[in-house]
């Protein structure tokens, strides 16, 4: 049987989340769909158990009001989360707590990346809103609200001066994050949302608009999991060592 060196995963988040707080057809946590944790964790004991007991993982989910089970899966995997939050990488706001046997390095102290810094040149016309909307002015984070049917947040117009908010799935209207553009209100592209959580523009997504914002709303940011993965080279060095014992 081969080694397994690695294991990661990040079982669903939606009933840990902040964003689901008071709703009760979600936010019920791991007795929610976040449960799929245990089948998910069952796969990394079994792989500490029986094949590797000194395997590296990496666990990923939300910043989460429910305590108690943030302490469960930190009980459960043994250790204890380390909180990044994407603006330091990238020009997205996106808090999520990371459970890892890695040694973390250093965090950068900062990183100016704003909207403005990744928004597309060219924004075909199917993207813009054509309904009124009250503007509040650029030097506001909510630039603008506009007039839609729904939840506030849905009416959220973003200035591109600011970090855009954390980017969730789009199951349903209007969900996409917005942002006021040069006197318009539009929704983000697929494209921004690729460049907010860092995926590189070399790798292809044949797939629909929509599953673009879907998977790049539940996946995670590429550039804080490489950072993170940087702490592996010590253990590649600690291995080649004893295997030249």
């Amino acid at each position: 049987m081969p080694i397994i060196d690695l294991v990661i995963f990040g079982s669903p988040c939606r009933s840990l989340s902040k964003a689901t707080a008071g709703r009760k057809d979600y936010n019920n946590g791991l007795e929610g769909v976040s449960w799929l944790f245990y089948p998910c964790n069952a796969i990394l004991q079994w792989v500490k158990k029986n094949n590797n007991p000194n395997v590296l993982f990496m666990v990923e989910n939300v910043d989460s009001n429910n305590k108690e089970d943030l302490n469960e899966i930190s009980n459960q995997l043994g250790v204890q989360p380390v909180m990044i939050d994407s603006n330091l990488f990238s020009a997205q706001d996106r808090k999520r707590n990371y459970w890892t046997n890695i040694e973390i390095l250093e965090l950068p102290k900062e990183n100016k990346l704003v909207l403005q810094d990744i928004l597309d040149e060219k924004v075909d016309e199917i993207f813009y809103y054509t309904q009124g909307f009250d503007y509040h002015g650029e030097e506001n984070k909510v630039a603008a609200t506009l007039y839609l049917n729904g939840h506030d947040i849905l009416k959220r117009v973003n200035s591109r001066y600011f970090k855009s908010p954390t980017l969730t799935s789009c199951r349903g209207g209007n969900l996409q994050k917005k942002v006021y553009d040069n006197g318009r209100c539009r929704k983000l592209t697929p494209n921004e949302y690729r460049k907010l959580q860092t995926i590189p523009e070399w790798y292809v997504m044949n797939v629909a608009k929509s599953h673009v914002y879907n998977m790049c709303g539940d996946g995670w940011t590429i550039e804080v999991v490489k950072h993170i993965f940087k702490g592996i080279s010590k253990y590649i060095k600690q291995y080649i060592m004893n295997e030249n014992l």
